[in-house]
């Protein structure tokens, strides 16, 4: 890959074993296509049950020349997600399924200069944590504070130009982003008027 695997723990202690089993899972995704660029890995415990513990919700976020492969197991899945290597384990046996077929689907024909979607927020409400983005596709994408990474949603500010990814299932309030992380400069201007 060409940046390191990033793995971000929310509401879960971190622990080595986790971190070793997701590097295993993840050079072993480049079995499948050694063309990813990037994986991003969440697990969290968003909620917290008194008999049967935590069951945990695993985010995979893998980069593809063109694409953005999410794959999302939360904690209504399977029961057997109150382990975390088990509910790790089978969110990445979805995502090399993911990767296969995208693979197939694709064929031959990889686009490698595709640059990630990007857009300036428009839109941020600290209080009640959520804003919104105009990304360089020219949609408007609603955002909550617990998608930011790689900084804090409390330093975003209107007009600072972000990266994100884009939920392939769109909620009630339209296009949602599961990741937005704030960069420096962005390469195309969701403002400029697209060509006839």
């Amino acid at each position: 890959m060409q940046t390191p695997l990033e793995l971000v723990f929310q509401n879960v202690e971190p622990s080595d074993e986790v971190k070793t089993l997701v590097d295993q899972k993840a050079r072993h995704l480049e079995t499948f296509f050694d063309g990813m660029t990037a994986c991003k890995v969440y697990v969290r415990a968003p909620h917290k049950r008194h008999k049967t513990g935590n069951l945990y919700e695993v985010t995979i976020e893998v980069r593809v020349p063109g694409d953005t492969l999410v794959v999302r197991h939360n904690q209504t899945d399977v029961g057997q997600h109150e382990h975390i290597q088990v509910a790790v384990r089978d969110a990445f046996a979805t995502m090399a399924r993911e990767v296969k077929r995208w693979k197939d689907k694709i064929g031959g024909d990889v686009k490698t200069h595709d640059t990630p979607l990007q857009g300036t927020v428009t839109e941020i409400y600290h209080d009640a944590g959520y804003g919104q983005i105009m990304a360089t596709d020219h949609r408007l994408v609603y955002f909550h504070e617990n998608s930011v990474v790689g900084g804090g949603f409390g330093d975003l500010e209107r007009d600072d130009t972000v990266e994100l990814v884009v939920e392939t299932e769109e909620s009630e309030t339209g296009p949602q982003a599961s990741t937005v992380r704030k960069i420096g400069g962005m390469a195309f201007d969701p403002k400029a008027k697209r060509p006839h």
